[in-house]
């Protein structure tokens, strides 16, 4: 899948589950139960210990059901290693060039982090395919929708504070698509190996991106 395939998978689909646990062996499990649920954007972070040792079966495994992400990144040579083990799109928490033209010299789509408007702005011009707002949940949807008012060019990815119970404002204000972690991916529910209560999170956010694209 290109970057321009990936980009326009994200936009469709609207939610990208975002994947950060203690123990790489819950990978498989929880990425299964979000699969199963009908979320197939998945960004797992490099926070995970031992994460790239895993990504190249993951995405042997799964790959053709989901687009698939790595996230956490925080330099160009995180971005290559990111890139080599298989993801198809780069999410960083922090603006920087090296990590936009390292994604896109291997051919990946990427986010960068940003906050302000001019921070947001600048990671668009540094060529950021989609700008990752974060952390959103400090500021709500009425943020997302002023900063596009005079800037409806911004493709935006609010990440953090997003609900099943929220889809609906965030969307309605402007974002291009949501970045979800806990309300997915519920620690607990992995430490206590529930994945059935992943695949019904999963189930439920998937049910109300539909209910709002098809109003």
């Amino acid at each position: 899948m290109n970057k321009s395939e990936v980009l326009q998978q994200i936009e469709e689909l609207k939610l990208v589950s975002i994947v950060r646990l203690d123990d790489p062996a819950d990978m498989d499990p929880t990425v299964d139960a979000l699969l199963e649920g009908g979320v197939k954007i998945i960004e797992v972070t490099m926070t995970i210990p031992g994460l790239l040792d895993y990504v190249p079966g993951l995405v042997k495994r799964v790959g053709g059901e989901m687009v698939f992400g790595i996230g956490s990144v925080l330099n160009a040579d995180m971005a290559k290693q990111a890139a080599d083990a298989g993801a198809s799109f780069i999410v960083s928490p922090v603006m920087k060039k090296e990590i936009i033209d390292s994604a896109h010299e291997s051919g990946c789509a990427v986010s960068v982090g940003a906050y302000t408007p001019t921070e947001i702005q600048t990671a668009w011009e540094l060529g950021s395919d989609v700008v990752k707002v974060f952390p959103a949940d400090t500021l709500g949807p009425g943020y997302i929708k002023s900063v596009r008012a005079p800037m409806p060019h911004l493709k935006l990815l609010p990440t953090g504070g997003v609900t099943v119970d929220n889809v609906g404002e965030w969307l309605g204000a402007g974002s291009f698509a949501l970045g979800v972690g806990s309300a997915l991916v519920d620690m607990k529910a992995v430490r206590e190996r529930r994945f059935d209560i992943l695949r019904q999170k999963a189930q439920d956010l998937a049910a109300a991106v539909r209910d709002y694209l098809n109003k």
